[in-house]
């Protein structure tokens, strides 16, 4: 049995998506996304991982997607939802191309750089033959070849610059660097945007001519180009510095793009929302409240700030206590919900749930 998605059904996502990004639609998005369904196909060689780093580089770009489409082929894609292949090989993966060290945890990669360079002594450089990069684009050829457009593929975690940087000059150096060598610092970081830049253009490029459009690792659609913003590396410094070492760069990507994101990532980050907001490109805002925080119904306040913004919101539903119940308390929150996009993950055993949810809103 194949993925049980087709190109009239991309059709109908593209012409909804599109009518959402240009607030025609009249409605939130409602990815539904269930997983139990009876795959119809024999197991792939491998299983699953979350992280395709965690893929050993001894099996083939060709295995690890047939164990990818095993999974698809095993959920249910319902409501606005669609198949996405998120290419993940860790949060900020570009430090990998170029020169970090990836070390796959239990859960998660990481980045180290080699050795302890001073800031003067940091490059950022394109190195087309840097293994994991190769890894990537074999990997991305290979889905866009296996797939024939009708799994999206996402763009993978490139990370945000600040924290690219952050990678090979560890965070409290760094902290000291924008108070010592802050033109270095921005000479850097606007070294790492054109980089960024540099492997995001070569990697959508493998995908272009079957891809439908654009996607990221938060798992929602656009057609024109759109990627998912993001400095961690901001929880840690006050609004000035905000505004002379991350706002510029995130203006300057948010300019490029057609539908940008920002992944607003925790209470840290809040400090820094009202001038995220100013800025016009920037489509709307991604809400992580974090580990330990209130469930995503009970801030109110956060996603009033956006809305009032002329904002849109990604809202995911475990992160929430209530995920059936989320769309209503933001709706009495905020007043609408038109500027949503919502994606439910479940089990398939909940499926009259969420097709309830969906007749409910759309």
């Amino acid at each position: 049995m194949a993925i049980n998605f087709d190109s009239q059904r991309w059709e109908t996502i593209k012409q909804d998506t599109n009518a959402w990004w240009d607030g025609t639609l009249g409605r939130p998005l409602i990815l539904a996304r269930l997983a139990g369904r009876d795959p119809g196909r024999e197991r792939p060689r491998h299983p699953y991982h979350h992280f395709t780093s965690f893929y050993d580089m001894s099996i083939s770009a060709e295995e690890v997607i047939d164990a990818i489409d095993y999974w698809f082929c095993g959920t249910e894609f319902l409501g606005d939802a669609f198949p996405v292949f998120f290419p993940n090989f860790g949060p900020g993966v570009i430090a990998a191309y170029m020169g970090a060290e990836l070390e796959n945890g239990d859960n998660t990669a990481w980045f180290h750089p080699v050795g302890s360079p001073e800031l003067s002594q940091i490059k950022f450089d394109y190195i087309p033959d840097n293994p994991w990069f190769k890894r990537t684009k074999e990997i991305i050829s290979a889905g866009a070849e296996r797939w024939q457009g009708i799994v999206e593929i996402a763009m993978t975690d490139l990370g945000g610059n600040m924290d690219i940087l952050s990678t090979f000059r560890p965070s409290e150096k760094l902290l000291l660097d924008l108070y010592d060598a802050p033109e270095l610092v921005e000479q850097l970081n606007w070294r790492a945007h054109e980089m960024w830049w540099k492997y995001f253009d070569e990697l959508n490029t493998i995908t272009q001519d079957t891809n439908p459009g654009y996607s990221t690792w938060a798992g929602f659609f656009s057609e024109k180009p759109h990627y998912m913003l993001q400095c961690d590396f901001c929880y840690m410094i006050g609004p000035d510095m905000f505004e002379r070492f991350v706002k510029p760069e995130l203006e300057a990507t948010s300019d490029k793009l057609d539908n940008a994101f920002y992944h607003l990532d925790g209470p840290g980050e809040l400090v820094h929302l009202e001038s995220l907001l100013e800025i016009e490109s920037l489509k709307g805002i991604q809400w992580i409240p974090g580990a330990g925080q209130k469930p995503l119904e009970d801030w109110p306040e956060v996603h009033k700030k956006i809305t009032d913004a002329g904002k849109k919101i990604q809202l995911i539903s475990h992160l929430s206590d209530k995920p059936y119940e989320l769309l209503d308390r933001i709706a009495d929150q905020t007043g609408r919900l038109d500027n949503i996009v919502y994606c439910l993950n479940d089990n398939i055993e909940n499926r009259d749930k969420a097709e309830k949810l969906i007749e409910k809103f759309t």
